[in-house]
Formats: C-alpha cells, structure tokens, sequence
C-alpha cells in the first residue's frame, strides 16, 4: 500500500444544496450530509466537519489530509460576482472577447443572444507589440504604452489583470514582461499570463480563459486561504488539497495560482467515483449518473476511465446547445451539467407546459417542504408529495418535511394553471425533470460517437438513486448500480482521487517533418513541470505518465488526441504515430484521408499516482428474501397510479438479499426507488443493482 491510502483522509464538496463530506479512518467510511451556507460557504463545511469527527469519535488532529471540491468558481462566473477585471491584450485585438470565433451556435436564430465577455470594453485596453506565429518579434512590446496604463487601471479601482498577447503561447516573452511591469506598478494585484493558463493556439478561447482565471482569482485565493484558516482553528492542520476538474488532486497553492482548473471539481469526484466502481465490478462501459440538489451530472466512463476533453464551456445561454457559452481550455472531464436537481423550481411557461429549472431554490431558502421560507415548488417538492419520501424521515431525521407547504407550491405554480391536483401535478414535474436528464443523457452519448445502450448506470447524488430507473428506461438501459455512500458520491470520488497534474504545450509540427530535438525537449520539460506539482501531493506514492499529441490533417479545423510513448521519440516512432493517428480518425469518421499530411498543434502531459486496487473484500452473498420495514403511499410516475409501496432499511439488507419493484430503499443520505418492472439484490460488495426486467 502507499503512503496515500495509509493516511486518515477527510473529503468536503460544496455544493449549491448541500455540503457532502466522507472520511476514510483505519478502513473504514463516515460519511455527512448537512446544508450550504450560501453566504458564507466555510460555515456549512465546518459545522459538516465536526458532526462526521464526532460520528467516527475522533479527533481533528487524527486527519492526515483534506481534500476539498467546490462550486463556487462556477457559480461566481455564472452569476457574475467576480473580480473587477482588466485585460491588457495586442493594439488591434481588443474586441477578440465579443467577436469570438463568429460561428453561432444557432444559424436560423434570428435573435440569438450570445453571453456577454466577463471584461467590459472600457476595462479591454491594449499595447503595441507584436509577435509571429512562431514566436519572433515582430514589433517590441511598448513599455511607455504599457507604463501609461497603470494611472487607469489604478483609477478603476482593478482587482485583477489578465494579459493575452497574440502568439503569446509560442514566445511568452511579452506577457512576462508585462507582468514584471504591473506587478512592480501594482503591487497586490493579482495577474494572469494567458501564457500559462492556456498555453495553446486558437486566441478567443486563451484569452477567455485567462480572462476568467483572472475573473475569479481573488475570490477563490480569499476563500480557499479563509477556509484553511478556520480549519486550522479547530484544529486540522493537515496539508489541504484541491480536487482538480480533470479528476486529478493538487495543491492549495497551485489552486490559487489557477482556480480555473476548479470550475468542475466538485461533478470530477463523482465520475470518479463511478471509474473507481466500474474497475471494481470489472464494468467496461458505464454511465455515471449524480443528481444533487442543484444540478444532475451524467458522464460516460470507459474502460474503468470517466471520458474527458480539454475544452468546456461555462454559463451557456442556450439549453444544451455548444458554442453558446464561454469558452474555457482546461483538462477537464467531459460530461453534460444540467439544472435539474432536488431544488430546481418548477412553474408553467408560456406555452401553458411544465417547465423545471435551471433556476434552483439552493439551500437558502430552498425547496417549499424545507419550511425555510421557499414558496416555489421544486423537484423534490414533488417527490415528496407523491411519497417517495417519508417526511419525517428525510435525510436520515435530520429533516423533517412540510407536506402542507409543499402541497401549497405546487398547487399554486403548477396545478391551478394547468387544473391539477398535486398529486398529479407533481408527477408532471417528476415526469419533466425526468425526460430533462434523459435527453441530455442521449444528446452527451450522440455527441461523443458512443450510444447508452448496453451501458449500467451507477447512480448516486441525494436524487440519483430515486430518478435512476425511470430515467434508464428512457435511455434504454437495463442494469443500474446504487453504490454504499451514494448520498455523497462525489465527496467518497474525492478519496479515491489521483494526485495529479496536466501540462500543455502548444508546438506546430508537421509529422512529415517532425523535429525530433524540439518536441523531446519539450515533452521532457513538461514532464519535469508536472511531476513538480504532483510531488507535492503524492505522499511518494509511484506515478505513471500520460503523453498526448493533438493532431489533424493538414487544414481542417479540429484536433485528435493521440497517445505517444512515455519516452524520448525516435526516428521509427513517426510511422507508428501516424497509424495511431488514422485509426483514432476512424472511429470519429469512419475513414482515413490516405496521403495527407498530418500537423500537430499541440502536447499534453499528465503525471498522476497509480490508481491502487480496492482493498474491500466482497463478503459471501446467499440469496435471501427481504424483509420490509413498513410501507408508504407512493404514485407511479409510468401509470399515475397510488399504492402500497414496500420500504427497505438499507442498513439492514445483507449481501444476498432480494427484492422486487415497486419498492423504495430508504437509506440516511438518499433513497432508492425500484420501479415498477425492476427487480434487485444486495451486492457482495454492498452495492444495490437493479435490473429491468424484459420480455
């Protein structure tokens, strides 16, 4: 075992809902469930930190490491509460922010919107200088124009300073320069080199990122440098680690130094949660299902490894539509973010249909049934009034529910406008949010190249496991898991994370007339880089490395990710790399394009620890029946009918035991809902899987 896995490890997500928390201590988990504190997001984090110490009775001195994942570098983008951010960019390139790449990511909307650059146009101020794509100096930069900024910047009161010079990513040399000036000039203010933040050709998409890397920055220092302030005060003063959006760990310094590389941390821990299961049970192809209390994430893993990609976008204006964002270029794990959690609000649009989300009640004041002053009927409004939970049962106790409240919202939003019941009209917004998240599930496999069928779903998230098989049999799929823990997923994925670390480098290459001596250089520069940051983070665990080359025919518009070895290149290797090439190409396209050239744009290197083989046992799983503890009132969502539903206490099924839907599995940080048709068993390894049943 290495050193990692031997250390009492502590896991805190914030999510817009709740705060999820898991401990590994001595082999065995402790997991907590408590609120967010919206305002002050440590608070919640805090109180969640001494409820779990206190249920594995130890104390703060006994934790080893943390490793944290947070929301709130993707909500201060969305919602707007950045930093006042200048960008000091090339003379001519000012408007590179808002004129984007002019594609649209709608062409017959004739009204499109588009979202507005997170720099306004007064705070876009420009230098002369000027590089060539190949990183010679065409025009020096001008340090009297650049000097004569600072007046301004000082005036506007900025808190934060991007700079983005075109062909900065080939020669960095200006925008270090620059940053060598302003930060003589303007001490404390923090800068962002596009340079290093998104070290890659394409200048809309680096100097969108580094705009936003700047945007957030001192929001995420003070709150990342706070939390582990108070941390300290209660007396954790183990080394705190950040869950990276490429579902890899580092530190709190490089997190600061980039909090961009945060905006997706917290849904990372759960599609690594679902790797980390799917090489468990041996499941080559899985769909990781995490619905929250703000948003549902669904991601396809394969081959025991979560997809990934190295662009994302952020605040999107048009529903599931790409391109109507803001671009971000960071390694990041691709999967598709809807606002489709337990407090996503329902209502009636104009057309008179349901309609449920984004916009999420959060946990402050949160869904209507909570009784913390939410008046707008939400998801899991809903699922409780058509008694998928017990009310005074809900969150293990801790919670109990206002079924009146409840009934109240979704008659007012929905049922009076449409002339239902709220019984009915919750089974319209459960039936809504359901197709929601299915049809952003088929959209995500299309758009991959890869289909849902065949696929098990692991689902987990507080409302995973209660949406999880009716949403499977939108998708057609017929096998579904429910993890121990599933509750707080992503907080468990925070512990069997990688320490890790990805660097990219832009370098034009054709293959036909590869410069061997440059790119080894520079595959062995990056490799020096990560392995830096990841041996601050690793405990001496052994790592293993990861070479990519983004690759395409000469002229088109779009890269291919092809492995290279973890070596110096040779001569001979050229061949091999343009065979890897064109059978990467085929899967995307079906064919080759025999006699192109091929161009290489740019090189990825991630170093991250070895993921280590799970130490749990399966225990011996005899087929038994269950028994149930009691049973409720639920409406079926497929027939709208009302019955007896049987309820399991999962804490009290072994391994072996069977059971058939309708059924619900109540557990303290979730529930799991067993249709109609579905029928499922406890696991040797404890986790519930329900299969449907076909003819």
């Amino acid at each position: 075992m290495s050193r990692l896995s031997e250390q009492t490890r502590l896991a805190i997500d914030i999510g817009g809902t709740f705060t999820d928390l898991a401990l590994d201590h001595q082999g065995r988990q402790f997991t907590a469930k408590v609120l967010t504190t919206p305002a002050s997001p440590e608070q919640g984090a805090l109180d969640g930190v001494r409820l779990i110490l206190s249920s594995a009775g130890i104390s703060p001195s006994d934790i080893k490491l943390i490793i944290h994942g947070t929301t709130l570098a993707t909500n201060a983008i969305i919602e707007r509460k950045g930093a006042k951010t200048a960008l000091i960019t090339t003379e001519g390139f000012r408007d590179v922010l808002v004129m984007r790449n002019e594609s649209r990511y709608d062409q017959y909307d004739l009204n499109i919107a588009l979202p507005e650059p997170l720099i306004p146009r007064y705070l876009r101020l420009t230098v002369p200088e000027r590089l060539d794509r190949r990183g010679r100096v065409l025009r020096p930069l001008d340090e009297h124009a650049l000097r004569g900024l600072v007046p301004f910047l000082k005036n506007q009161a900025v808190e934060s300073i991007a700079v983005g010079y075109l062909h900065g990513f080939v020669n960095p040399v200006h925008e270090q320069r620059t940053a060598e000036i302003l930060g003589a000039e303007l001490p404390g203010i923090p800068i962002t080199l596009a340079s290093e933040v998104s070290p890659e050709m394409r200048e809309w998409e680096r100097f969108s990122t580094a705009a936003a890397n700047a945007y957030i920055q001192p929001l995420m220092e003070r709150y990342l440098r706070g939390l582990e302030s108070h941390l300290r005060e209660i007396g954790l003063t183990a080394p705190l680690f950040m869950m990276l959006s490429g579902g890899t760990l580092a530190t709190i310094d490089t997190a600061c130094r980039f909090p961009i590389r945060l905006v997706e941390s917290g849904p990372a821990g759960g599609a690594i949660f679902s790797a980390s299961i799917a090489r468990e049970c041996g499941l080559e192809h899985v769909l990781s299902f995490d619905m929250g209390g703000t948003t549902a994430k669904i991601c396809l893993v394969d081959a025991f490894e979560p997809q990934t990609s190295r662009s994302f976008e952020v605040a999107r204006v048009g529903r599931f539509k790409k391109g109507s964002g803001l671009p971000i270029r960071i390694p990041v794990i691709d999967m598709v973010e809807i606002g489709a959690g337990g407090g996503s609000i329902a209502r009636v649009d104009s057309l008179g249909r349901i309609a449920v989300g984004p916009e999420s009640a959060g946990a402050d004041p949160g869904p209507a049934c909570y009784a913390r002053g939410g008046e707008r009927p939400t998801v899991t409004d809903a699922n409780l009034i058509v008694g998928r939970y017990d009310p005074a049962r809900f969150a293990g106790g801790s919670m109990a529910l206002d079924v009146e409240a409840a009934e109240t919202a979704l008659i007012n939003d929905v049922g009076s406008p449409l002339g239902l019941d709220a019984g009915m009209a919750g089974l319209g917004v459960i039936e809504m949010v359901d197709e929601n998240m299915a049809n952003a599930a088929r959209v995500h496999a299309i758009e991959s190249g890869k289909s849902n069928e065949g696929r098990t779903m692991i689902a987990f998230g507080g409302g995973g496991p209660v949406h999880a098989t009716r949403i499977a049999e939108k998708i057609g799929i017929a096998r579904v898991l429910v993890p121990a823990g599933a509750g707080v997923g992503s907080a468990i994925g925070f512990l069997r994370a990688p320490a890790g670390y990805e660097v990219v480098r832009s370098l034009y290459q054709r293959l036909t007339t590869l410069d061997l001596e440059a790119v080894n250089g520079l595959l062995a520069a990056m490799s020096e880089e990560a392995s830096a940051v990841v041996a601050q983070a690793s405990f001496g665990a052994q790592t293993q490395e990861r070479r990519v080359a983004y690759m395409r025919y000469v002229g088109q518009g779009h890269e291919i990710a092809v492995p290279l070895p973890v070596r110096s290149l040779i001569l001979t290797d050229i061949a091999s790399i343009r065979e890897a090439y064109d059978a990467e190409y085929t899967l995307f396209y079906d064919r080759p394009v025999p006699g192109t050239d091929i161009e290489i744009l740019s090189f990825a290197v991630t170093v991250a620890t070895i993921p280590e083989p799970s130490s749990h046992q399966p225990l011996s799983a005899s087929p038994h029946r269950a028994e149930p503890v009691r049973s409720q009132k639920v409406r079926d969502t497929g027939t709208g009918a009302v019955g007896n539903w049987p309820v399991y206490d999962r804490d009290r099924l072994r391994a072996g035991a069977e059971f058939s839907g309708p059924a619900i599995i109540a557990e303290g940080q979730t529930s799991t809902l067993i249709g109609a048709g579905w029928s499922g068993r406890i696991m040797g390894e404890g986790y519930i899987e329900l299969l449907r049943e076909t003819e």
